[in-house]
């Protein structure tokens, strides 16, 4: 038996949320709404949403020996995540700036700060943990050669599954790694080619011939396809009033990993990651608005 069902390695931002009537165009200012600071990052998010959920889950991250850290380790360690792998210190706290529109929609730029850091040591002194670890999650908002260097690492028999956000250049063995790629539509098009037409179909077979051996590609109020060597198939979204998209996406991979870990077939892993999702875009805030499992079979 694995001690931890999800191990993510990753990104930990104090997310700076301000609400706005709408984006300002280039040169422009408008006036929001008063400044929220709440945790966030992706990696620390994903950890959340898995131990909100239930699952046993570490995160190897790392933070600023600063209140923007101590803040994410509070929030990771309320709820349930072995922070034993959170690394303090190398740089201020990453943070994200984030506008939220009334629609729902978030605008995000990050100052990645110590999750810049985090680095391919930094992977190998954590090895004790992934050799008990079923699941690894990992995503781009930490260099892209200690996202390799995860890849490398993984226990026989454990499961990769990536997020490559934002996106960049994969190196063939990540992408070899990958059990599922998740992407959203923009994050396939960045590795396809912003000209790649077809379908989201077309889509998952193309992202399956550059290595990975399954695919979920995220489409909004369209639900998700997936898309392994048994075939593809299509996940329907559950509608609900958004309130706040913040975090959704993280959310969603976070319940796919565990229920992946805990043997479902990929489809009902994603129908039940979309209505974590769903439930998450309910409530303002990233970690703060991630379901239990009680609220997510209430939906």
């Amino acid at each position: 038996m694995y001690d931890y069902e999800l191990l993510v390695v990753g990104s930990a931002n104090a997310d700076l949320v301000v609400g706005v009537e709408r984006r300002p165009a280039a040169g422009e200012t408008v006036l929001g709404s008063d400044l929220v600071v709440h945790p966030g990052g992706k990696g620390a998010n994903q950890a959340v949403a898995a131990a909100r959920l239930g699952a046993r889950t570490a995160l190897l991250a790392r933070v600023g020996d600063d209140g923007h850290g101590a803040l994410l380790r509070q929030s990771l360690e309320s709820a349930g995540v072995d922070t034993s792998a959170v690394l303090v210190g190398g740089a201020p706290t990453g943070v994200a700036l984030i506008t939220v529109d009334p629609s729902g929609d978030n605008s995000i730029v990050v100052s990645p700060g110590a999750n810049g850091r985090l680095t391919p040591a930094d992977v190998r002194a954590a090895a004790p943990l992934f050799a008990r670890a079923q699941v690894v999650s990992t995503l781009l908002e930490i260099p892209l050669e200690t996202v390799a260097e995860v890849a490398r690492v993984l226990a026989p028999g454990a499961r990769l599954v990536l997020n490559p956000s934002p996106p960049a250049p994969l190196p063939d063995e990540v992408l070899a790694a990958c059990d599922p790629l998740i992407v959203n539509e923009h994050e396939a098009k960045a590795i396809l080619g912003a000209d790649f037409g077809g379908e989201p179909e077309d889509w998952a077979q193309a992202l399956r011939a550059l290595g990975p051996r399954s695919v979920v590609i995220t489409l909004g109020s369209q639900g998700a396809l997936v898309a392994d060597a048994a075939g593809s198939a299509r996940v329907p979204s559950v509608k609900v009033d958004a309130v706040d998209t913040t975090g959704a996406g993280d959310a969603f991979t976070a319940a796919l990993a565990w229920r992946l870990g805990a043997g479902d077939p990929l489809a009902d892993a994603a129908a039940y990651a979309a209505r974590v999702g769903a439930a998450a875009v309910t409530k303002e805030g990233a970690q703060a608005s991630y379901p239990t499992a009680e609220e997510v079979a209430a939906l």
